[in-house]
């Protein structure tokens, strides 16, 4: 109980935050729903947790406490070894003998049951709850909230970036960012998804706004340590938004032919991750992404998990990996579909995929003449959803995992269908989704 005010209390103080701060002002959406927006939050990253200690009853394998308990380990150093607990919180000198005997190999998460030559993305988040334990006496709940306002700040950064582009859908927008069933749940409670919304959002909002020459200079040099963020979170997401940031950026200077545009800036970068071992000694993007495939296939199988898609091996080539193309983009964006036997959450996973291809017909219905879309971000969107349907659909042979691991591409697919949504036909239509 105690656990539970104190994560109300703190709860409470971001909300003030949230009413003082201008950044959290969207123009054209009510106040009401800005601040409506992080209680939902709170209340499905508390709902993930319930689910995580009442439903999945497996503490050593649910995501919320794994690392939350390696945490403890990382913390306890602040006792005894103040010095200890600074370098593995920051990753400076850490890296000994010293520190694997005393709370490495004692952390069940720390290293993987199946090694690649990826970064290890759970060092981010354990070293994060470490950072909460100096303020949260232990309680998952204050974490919970502190894990959702910070994805909070990367999705109202998202929207922010994108209503500069479609004003008069700011509603629509708002809801998209905001009100996807899964989006909401998965980037709520103390896991990497969390984290990935922090680091996605408030990158692509820094872009935009050095773009339109509204930065602070301050602000621009934000943009190489939410880089650096992402690539620590999900190495496989930055790598599927840079080709679209690229091209986003040429096209923003040089307005005309943006298809080309986009075309070169996908060859030129296809070709150097068919090379980037020449530019990167020891990194190789194809050998990566089949290492990744390999670990987690070894993971399913060790866990017998229950929505195990059957896959073979990926070859480090590009013949493979075309021929996995399609199969791939069906997995990351209809997959869902074939997963309402799987119980209570494969059924929302399909019920919820149907939603959205309804919503994305409904869209596209309502879509304006080509010569008034806005192609640059509608090339934007759609390269950053192929390219990381493209990745996943390699990569994860779990459909509970797939439903995770898209959560930031379902935004940018519905933005796709705004950017050529008519305006004034669908706020005729639907007037209470007008801008204030």
């Amino acid at each position: 109980m105690p656990g539970i005010l104190l994560a109300i209390g703190y709860a409470a103080l971001l909300l003030y935050l949230i009413h003082r701060s201008r950044f959290f002002r969207v123009i054209g959406v009510p106040d009401g729903w800005v601040k409506s927006a992080f209680v939902l939050k709170v209340m499905a990253g508390t709902v993930l947790w319930a689910v995580y200690t009442y439903v999945i009853v497996d503490r050593p394998n649910a995501d919320i406490y794994r690392y939350f308990d390696d945490s403890a380990v990382m913390y306890s150093a602040l006792k005894t070894s103040p010095g200890d607990y600074l370098r593995m919180l920051t990753g400076i000198g850490n890296d000994s003998p010293h520190f694997d005997a005393l709370y490495y190999r004692v952390m069940n998460n720390w290293y993987r049951k199946y090694e690649s030559n990826m970064y290890n993305d759970a060092h981010t988040i354990i070293r994060f709850n470490a950072l909460v334990r100096l303020v949260s006496f232990g309680s998952i709940h204050v974490h919970t909230v502190f894990a959702a306002f910070l994805a909070y700040v990367g999705s109202i950064g998202l929207v922010k970036a994108i209503a500069g582009l479609l004003p008069r859908l700011v509603k629509p927008l708002f809801l998209v960012v905001f009100v996807i069933p899964s989006v909401l749940f998965w980037s709520s409670g103390v896991i990497k998804e969390t984290f990935l919304m922090f680091a996605l959002g408030l990158l692509i909002w820094s872009v935009f706004c050095a773009l339109d020459r509204r930065v602070k200079g301050l602000l621009l040099l934000s943009i190489i340590p939410l880089a650096t963020l992402l690539f620590f979170l999900k190495f496989y997401v930055l790598m599927s938004m840079v080709p679209a940031l690229v091209a986003y950026v040429w096209c923003k200077l040089r307005p005309e032919r943006p298809l080309l545009k986009f075309a070169v800036v996908h060859i030129i970068l296809l070709l150097i991750a068919a090379n980037s071992e020449r530019f990167i000694p020891g990194f190789d993007i194809l050998n990566t992404l089949a290492w990744k495939q390999k670990d987690f296939i070894g993971l399913a199988v060790s866990v017998n998990s229950g929505s195990y898609i059957p896959t073979p091996y990926l070859e480090p080539t590009f013949a493979s990996f075309a021929a996995r193309a399609p199969h791939a983009l069906y997995t990351t964006f209809l997959g869902p579909l074939q997963a309402w036997r799987n119980g209570a959450m494969g059924f929302a996973s399909a019920l919820e995929t149907s939603a959205l291809i309804v919503v994305f017909g409904l869209l596209l219905m309502h879509r304006k003449a080509w010569q008034q879309v806005d192609k640059v971000f509608l090339l934007y969107c759609i390269s950053f959803c192929v390219l990381l349907a493209l990745v996943i659909g390699w990569t994860t042979p779990v459909m509970g995992a797939v439903v995770r691991y898209r959560v930031p591409l379902l935004p940018f697919l519905l933005f796709a269908a705004l950017a050529v949504t008519d305006e004034e036909r669908l706020l005729r239509r639907w007037r209470w989704l007008r801008p204030l």
